[in-house]
């Protein structure tokens, strides 16, 4: 097949049943599932199933989603030779693509983003952070910041040429809104639906415990594997250096996704991409740098779109 991409989506993108078709038709996702009710002590095949007000917590969304991608990925490497070169994930997703990449392994990954999830719910009580999108064309972040730096408001992702995100308290955003929807004419603001205002200055007072985390487990990465996964802090490849992956993760909790430059990274370096997950986010974002992927979100995609 080439040197090919593989990205996978971050929060937002669970939904109800993700994965059961892999989960029901192949030995590959079925393991990845039972490894990971192992390592959480928590029956994710029930939690991405059937339970869905738990699904939309954030300490369980995050590890759900990294299951089922993982899962997916497995089988798809399994039963449809998919063997990707590089990787890339945006947000939550960086933990999935080190995971893949063989640069952390997938049980310390979860236990990670389960923890994560809950120091991020924890930062800020539920109803005093949002976050928006701004759609319009050409949207920058330094134009955005020049708008609305004296808000609290920060720039958190990055996500294509047409669109960036901000986040920040509520009234913050509410106000951050107001003025850009006033001095951009052409932008279209979309309050999302998060419980908590991810990648801002909100979520710094719990780096420090986070990255606590991530040294309690370090031992087992494999941080030379990371140089073929893109980097959300960064924009470019990780270095290979364990500091630096330390580092690149505790800073993406509050720092911005830039997925712009992740997204020319990859696809500098692999002619084909395809994107894993529950839903398809992506494929809209690499859209606007004239870049046409392959979206795999159960079997009958995978069937399409992989099969020659």
């Amino acid at each position: 097949m080439g040197e090919i991409a593989v990205v996978f989506p971050g929060q937002g993108s669970q939904r109800v049943g993700m994965a059961r078709d892999f989960h029901e038709q192949f030995p590959a996702a079925r393991e990845a599932f039972a490894e990971a009710s192992e390592a959480l002590s928590l029956d994710v095949a029930a939690l991405c199933f059937e339970e869905y007000p738990r699904l939309d917590l954030t300490e369980f969304t995050q590890p759900a989603i990294v299951t089922a991608e993982v899962a997916m990925l497995r089988a798809l490497g399994a039963e449809f030779g998919l063997s990707p070169t590089h990787f890339g994930g945006h947000s939550l997703g960086e933990y999935t693509a080190l995971c893949a990449a063989g640069a952390i392994p997938f049980a310390d990954a979860l236990r990670l983003v389960r923890k994560r999830g809950a120091l991020m719910q924890q930062a800020v009580p539920v109803g005093e952070g949002a976050m928006s999108a701004i759609v319009a064309p050409g949207v920058s972040e330094a134009g955005l910041s020049d708008l609305i730096s004296d808000l609290g408001v920060d720039v958190a992702n990055l996500n294509s040429l047409d669109q960036v995100v901000i986040s920040g308290p509520v009234a913050g955003v509410d106000a951050a809104d107001a003025r850009i929807a006033e001095k951009l004419a052409q932008a279209e603001v979309i309050r999302l639906n998060v419980s908590a205002p991810f990648h801002s200055r909100l979520m710094r007072g719990i780096e420090a415990e986070f990255r606590r985390e991530l040294e309690a487990v370090s031992s087992g990465f494999d941080a030379a594997r990371s140089t073929r996964v893109t980097s959300n802090l960064r924009g470019g490849y990780h270095s290979g250096a364990l500091e630096d992956l330390l580092t690149a993760l505790t800073g993406q909790i509050s720092g911005t996704v830039n997925w712009v430059a992740n997204m020319r990274a990859l696809t500098a370096s692999a002619p084909r991409v395809v994107e894993v997950g529950p839903n398809r986010p992506l494929k809209r974002f690499f859209s606007t740098l004239g870049v046409e992927i392959t979206s795999i979100m159960n079997v009958k995609t995978a069937q399409k779109g992989l099969v020659s």
